[in-house]
């Protein structure tokens, strides 16, 4: 699963990787922007209604999440629809919300909550 050959390490540089991508998680902001898109494509404007963060500051998160390849644009006439990039940023995402639910029991103190929808 790591580097394909049992029993070695990763290189440097895709650790590096790596690590870009789980900083990029690391923001409260880009992971509802995910979550969100998990659901379906969207336009900057509605994505920014629906997390309830101005336009412009879910751009500057869109253009980071993009350069990581996280997030992929595609234009509709006039406007932009973002989703997420492939399967395997859903899985990412779903993942990572699975852990948290299951390693934060509801009761517990800090608990992380998911949203209904």
């Amino acid at each position: 699963m790591g580097a394909g050959k049992a029993g070695e390490l990763i290189s440097r540089e895709r650790a590096f990787a790596v690590a870009e991508v789980m900083q990029a998680l690391a923001s409260p902001a880009r992971v509802q922007i995910l979550d969100r898109l998990l659901r379906s494509p969207c336009p900057v404007g509605e994505l920014a209604a629906e997390v309830g963060m101005e336009q412009n500051t879910v751009s500057n998160h869109l253009r980071m999440l993009r350069h990581l390849g996280l997030v992929a644009g595609h234009r509709d006439g006039r406007r932009v629809l973002y989703s997420l990039h492939d399967d395997h940023v859903a899985t990412l995402i779903e993942q990572a919300l699975s852990h948290v639910d299951h390693h934060r029991p509801s009761g517990a103190g800090g608990t992380v909550t998911r949203r209904a929808g």
